[in-house]
């Protein structure tokens, strides 16, 4: 049995060849070398002389001539005393990279704009529910009493906003920009993007 890659011999039984390490099994795929398109940059140089230094590999050639110096020869050196031994400097630990805090803004239509930088509740006048913990708490100003208490959860997710309507009384609405309106079913997430238009009740908040 041989290698199907390089074409070695393989013992009996053997899973992986001893020379390249491939599998028994594998099948060797034929590469398609596709043309790089962007323009060509490099600058074409002619190529080099052949080597025209003496020694056992490389021999002198005949049509370079040796350059003989007649410089008096440099003056030697004076000594110089060794250096002292520098104590090791302490080893300093790396300074841990912060990634970047990706914030959102909601400016609501009672004028109030606030930074949401992590997860939260919104509403007149939000609470926590037994267990849980959330970053902000943001309430809305509404005496018509419109927007439900807690009204909606949100959060992030990497680099994404998303709300989850909280089985409020009138219910969430996203009207994304440029986009058809949603109905946010109660319980369950959707990702915002910056510039929806978020309705709760009689009052609303623009994402950005």
């Amino acid at each position: 049995m041989n290698c199907r890659v390089c074409g070695s011999e393989l013992p009996d039984g053997a899973m992986f060849c001893g020379e390249c390490g491939s599998s028994v099994t594998v099948t060797r795929v034929r590469r398609r070398v596709v043309a790089d398109p962007r323009p060509s940059d490099t600058t074409i140089v002619q190529p080099l002389p052949g080597p025209a230094v003496a020694g056992p590999n490389f021999p002198v050639r005949a049509d370079v001539t040796p350059v003989v110096s007649d410089a008096p020869d440099a003056p030697a050196l004076p000594d110089v005393p060794p250096v002292a031994d520098v104590p090791p400097v302490a080893d300093v630990p790396p300074v841990a990279k912060v990634p970047p805090v990706v914030s959102f803004r909601f400016a609501l239509s009672t004028g109030e704009s606030v930074a949401i930088t992590g997860s939260g509740l919104l509403g007149r006048r939000p609470i926590t529910q037994p267990g849980e913990h959330v970053d902000q708490l943001v309430s809305v100003t509404d005496h018509s009493r419109s927007v439900s208490k807690t009204h909606l959860e949100f959060g992030l997710e990497g680099s994404e906003l998303w709300i989850c309507d909280r089985y409020s009384g009138n219910g969430t609405v996203l009207r994304p920009l440029g986009g058809r309106a949603r109905l946010c079913e109660p319980g369950r997430r959707y990702r915002v993007p910056r510039g929806t238009r978020v309705e709760i009740g009689d009052h609303y908040f623009d994402v950005s």
